[in-house]
C-alpha cells in the first residue's frame, strides 16, 4: 500500500512554523464573521506553510480509506461486554451469563445480542493492554501514543486523528466540499493537534442529532443575500492581500486560494448542508439505528464517511451512560450492572446498526470502524456508598458494587477496513486481569489505524515545537489480523 514514506534527510514532515500565531479555531468552524476578519497569517497561512513545506503526498488520485471512532470514554467493562469469564469467583464475573456468537471462541455478554448475531463481520481484540491508570493518560496513550503514565493537564504529543488530517492535506486541493476530519460530540478531553496547530482539529458538530431542532450551523447557507455579502468580504480582503504578496518571499501565498476555496465551499454549497441532514435517511435507517442520540450520531457517522469524509470520530456519552454520562463505572458514581444494562440496548443497536451498514453499502473495503475507550475496568468488583441519586445508581450512602480503571487488559471492537472478520484475537487470563495471548498496546493500535489511513507509521517524522524530528508512532507494528 502507498503511503506518507518520510526519511530524515529531506522529506521528514515540517510542522507548523510558529503555530502559536494561528487562531484557536479551525478555519473550517469559524462562520461568517470568523471567514469575514480572517487573516492571511492566521490559519490558512499555517496550512499552506505546511503544505509547501512537505510536498505532495500519496493517494491524492483515487478514493481514500476512511475510520469511523466510536469513543466509551471512562472505559469500558471488557467483562459485561466482549470478555466475559463465567468460570471466574463471585467476586470477579458479575451477574450476567455470557451468549454464543456466530463466531468459533467468542462469547460475548448475554447484554450484546444484536452484535452476537452478526459476530461475522467484526473482531474483537481482548488482549488489549496499556500503562496508564487515569483517563488523562490512558487517553493520551491510546490516542497519541504517549508512554508517559502520569496525567496531564494536556497533551503533549498530536492525536492519530489530526496526524491523519494534517498528512492527508499534503496529497493535494480538496475536490470534495466536506472537510476531511470530522468530530461528531468528538473525545477533545484529552488530546489534541498540539503543534501541528488547531488548523487540524476537527469540524466540531455538537448536540443530540435525534432532536428535530437538531442542525449544524454555518454550512450550506441557503441565503443569497448571505452568500453574496461574504463573496463581497473575501474579494474585498483579496484586493487588500495583494500588498503582503509582494513581501511574499517564501512564495507561500499562492497556495492559500484553495483553502480559501474550501472554507468558501463549506459555507456556501448545499452539498454539505445535505451531507449533514439526516432528514434524507428513511425513517426504517434511523429506527434501526436507534431513534436516541448515539443511534443517530453514529448513522450521522455512516453518512459523512460515504460523502467523502476520512477521520470521523464520536463519543458515547451523555444521558445515556447513567447518571454521570460517561463509562466510567466507580461504585461512588453508579451501580456498574445497572450501569451496564441502562445503556446496552442503545450501545448494543447503534453499534451493530453502523456494522451493517457499512458492509451492505459496500463501504467495508474503504471504511475501518474501531470501537474502544482509555482501558477497561478491574475484574475485581469493589463496593463503595453511592454519592448521588440517578439512572444506574442508587440513592447517596447506598452500598454499591463498581468497577475501577484496569488498563493491563481490555477488548476493542474492529469491522470494516477490508479485513477478514469473524475473529477474536488474543486472550486475557481467567479473571480477565491480565492480556496474556498475543498482547498488544497503544502503539500497535495507532500502527493499525495508520496503515489502513496509508500512512507509514515506521517511516513518518513529523517536526514538533523545537523543530526535532517526532515519530508519529515510536513502539508498535500494525496488526496483521486486522489488516485487510
Amino acid at each position: 500500500m502507498s503511503g506518507y514514506q518520510n526519511g530524515l534527510s529531506d522529506t521528514t514532515c515540517q510542522g507548523p512554523l510558529g503555530s502559536g500565531t494561528g487562531s484557536r479555531r479551525s478555519f473550517l468552524q469559524m462562520g461568517l464573521a470568523g471567514f469575514g476578519t480572517l487573516s492571511l497569517p492566521g490559519l490558512l497561512r499555517l496550512q499552506a506553510q505546511n503544505k509547501l513545506q512537505a510536498g505532495e503526498a500519496a493517494e491524492s488520485n483515487r478514493e481514500k480509506t476512511a475510520v469511523i471512532m466510536v469513543w466509551q470514554p471512562g472505559g469500558m467493562s471488557h467483562i459485561e461486554s466482549y470478555d466475559p469469564k463465567p468460570n471466574a469467583s463471585s467476586e470477579y464475573r458479575g451477574p450476567f451469563s455470557p451468549i454464543n456468537t456466530k463466531t468459533p471462541g467468542l462469547d460475548l455478554c448475554e447484554l450484546m445480542p444484536r452484535q452476537a448475531a452478526i459476530s461475522d463481520k467484526f473482531n474483537i481484540l481482548r488482549s488489549m493492554a496499556q500503562k496508564a491508570g487515569g483517563h488523562p493518560a490512558g487517553s493520551m496513550q491510546l490516542l497519541s501514543g504517549d508512554p508517559d503514565t502520569r496525567d496531564k493537564p494536556k497533551p503533549r504529543l498530536p492525536d492519530w486523528m489530526s496526524v491523519a488530517n494534517y498528512l492527508r492535506s499534503k496529497a493535494g486541493p480538496r475536490q470534495n466540499p466536506l472537510p476531511a476530519y470530522v468530530g461528531i460530540n468528538p473525545p477533545l478531553e484529552y488530546n489534541g493537534p498540539t503543534y501541528l496547530g488547531d488548523a487540524y482539529s476537527p469540524f466540531t458538530v455538537h448536540g443530540n442529532p435525534s432532536l428535530p431542532t437538531f442542525s449544524v450551523p454555518n454550512i450550506g447557507l441557503s441565503n443569497q443575500g448571505e452568500v453574496s455579502r461574504l463573496g463581497r468580504r473575501s474579494t474585498l480582503r483579496q484586493n487588500l492581500d495583494t500588498l503582503e504578496r509582494a513581501f511574499d518571499q517564501a512564495g507561500e501565498l499562492a497556495a492559500l486560494d484553495e483553502f480559501e476555496t474550501q472554507a468558501m465551499t463549506l459555507l456556501t454549497n448545499p452539498k454539505t448542508k445535505e451531507a449533514f441532514d439526516l432528514s434524507k435517511e428513511d425513517d426504517k435507517t434511523r429506527d434501526r439505528y436507534g431513534r436516541n442520540s448515539w443511534g443517530q450520531q453514529l448513522l450521522l457517522a455512516r453518512r459523512l464517511v460515504e460523502a467523502g469524509v476520512e477521520v470521523l470520530t464520536t463519543s458515547l456519552a451523555g444521558p445515556l451512560c447513567g447518571r454521570v454520562n460517561n463509562w466510567d463505572d466507580h461504585a461512588v458514581n453508579q451501580h456498574c450492572f445497572d450501569a451496564m444494562k441502562f445503556r446496552s440496548p442503545a450501545y448494543d443497536q447503534a453499534v451493530s446498526a453502523l456494522i451493517e451498514d457499512i458492509y451492505e453499502r459496500g463501504l467495508d473495503k474503504r471504511v475501518l470502524v474501531v470501537v474502544t475507550g482509555e482501558f477497561g475496568r478491574t475484574p475485581k468488583i469493589s463496593y463503595a456508598a453511592s454519592t448521588g441519586a440517578g439512572d444506574a445508581s442508587a440513592a447517596a450512602g447506598t452500598i454499591q458494587p463498581g468497577r475501577d480503571h484496569w488498563p493491563r487488559a481490555f477488548s476493542n471492537l474492529w469491522a470494516g477496513g477490508g479485513m477478514t472478520t469473524g475473529r477474536v484475537i488474543g486472550a486475557t487470563d481467567k479473571r480477565g486481569e491480565d492480556s496474556v495471548e498475543r498482547i498488544c498496546g497503544p502503539g500497535d493500535f495507532l500502527a493499525t489505524i495508520y496503515h489502513h489511513l496509508g500512512i507509514d507509521s515506521s517511516t513518518t517524522l513529523i517536526r514538533d515545537f523545537s523543530g526535532r524530528p517526532t515519530p508519529i508512532v515510536d513502539h508498535g507494528k500494525p496488526i496483521p489480523e486486522l489488516i485487510g
